[in-house]
């Protein structure tokens, strides 16, 4: 499924489906309004499905896009860039934090190759995609070119619709690529029009020197590219990651399938506003699984009009608040099937 493919098939939420949705919370046997954000969670799924109650969300697939960055060549990160390909192989041998959320709440995990430097050895569960062997330097010129770019997105929005026609009805973003967060913190800075020093974070916990430098860099990317943010491919060519942009069309493939996709932390929340560039009703598909202490996600969901549902000074990424929320993101729909009306229950109301 192309881009262009996909951004026609996504819709707006179904008015009739919300309005349903809000009605039957209404005669459910409860207060009104006493279940806070998870009712208007069940509301905004159904107005995704198109019907009341909407599908149960689940199964779910975590997908971890992997990529590596040339601007780690700038002294971004304190890890080396090979703990990408290492963690990769932690991945598929279910070793990582990743993983035994998804145990815990009965997801499973895919691991995407879209941008490894090292070439990886195989798995059952980890699909080789790679479109280059990381980004180039977006500091010294831009990190892809439109090509590469829009192959990325296409990687994504492909294992989206293979995972909806294999039967997941949740789709959860996780990724994995040392510097990944220096991209991440160019991605929000241009398509919500904020500063870099406002979005740009300590990432895997760097120390005040780095974060400055850090910003200095994206900072230094971005007035080098002066990226336009009513082209969102050519943003993600000039200073975004394989990673960033797989993810951006794992999101658009979810809404264009009309299965939610929980974001997960600063990564996906990079990519979810580079998503809302392309196709704004693809921002109805996307839920906010929880708050990620790297500034820019806040920034990236307040572009987005979107509430994290958890909020637990994470910020490890992998997808790991994502899996995390998918219990909450079930409950919310559950109740619209399985509880009771006031008069299915003779029990009287106010």
């Amino acid at each position: 499924m192309t881009l262009e493919t996909t951004l026609a098939a996504i819709r707006p939420a179904d008015a009739e489906a919300m309005t349903a949705a809000r009605d039957l919370q209404a005669r459910l046997t409860k207060p009104a309004g006493s279940l806070g954000a998870l009712e208007e969670l069940s509301v905004r799924l159904a107005g995704l499905a198109g019907v009341c109650p909407p599908p149960r969300p689940e199964p779910a697939t975590v997908a971890v896009f992997a990529g590596d960055h040339g601007v780690h060549a700038q002294r971004v990160s304190p890890w080396p860039q090979e703990v990408t390909a290492q963690m990769v192989a932690n991945f598929v041998a279910g070793g990582a934090v990743v993983n035994a959320f998804a145990r815990q709440t009965g997801a499973d995990v895919m691991v995407v190759d879209v941008g490894v430097a090292i070439p990886l050895h195989g798995g059952p569960n980890l699909l080789d995609a790679n479109v280059r062997r990381g980004t180039r330097d977006m500091t010294i010129g831009p990190a892809l070119t439109r090509e590469e770019a829009l192959a990325a997105v296409e990687v994504g929005i492909q294992v989206a619709r293979t995972l909806v026609e294999q039967g997941a009805k949740a789709l959860l973003t996780g990724d994995m690529g040392i510097a990944n967060t220096t991209p991440a913190a160019a991605l929000i800075a241009v398509f919500t029009g904020t500063s870099a020093g406002v979005v740009t974070g300590r990432g895997t916990g760097i120390d005040d020197d780095t974060l400055a430098h850090k910003v200095a860099v994206v900072t230094a990317a971005l007035d080098r590219h002066s990226p336009d943010p009513a082209d969102p491919l050519g943003v993600l060519a000039a200073v975004g990651g394989l990673e960033h942009a797989a993810l951006t069309g794992f999101i658009l493939g979810a809404a264009a399938c009309r299965v939610p996709v929980i974001v997960d932390g600063v990564i996906a929340a990079s990519a979810a506003v580079a998503a809302a560039a392309f196709a704004p009703d693809s921002v109805a598909a996307m839920v906010a699984g929880h708050r990620s202490a790297e500034p820019g996600a806040s920034v990236a969901l307040a572009h987005l009009g979107l509430e994290p549902l958890l909020d637990l000074g994470m910020r490890l990424g992998e997808g790991s608040g994502a899996v995390l929320a998918l219990p909450v993101v079930q409950a919310a729909v559950r109740v619209l099937h399985e509880v009771a009306t006031f008069d299915s229950a003779g029990v009287s109301e106010k």
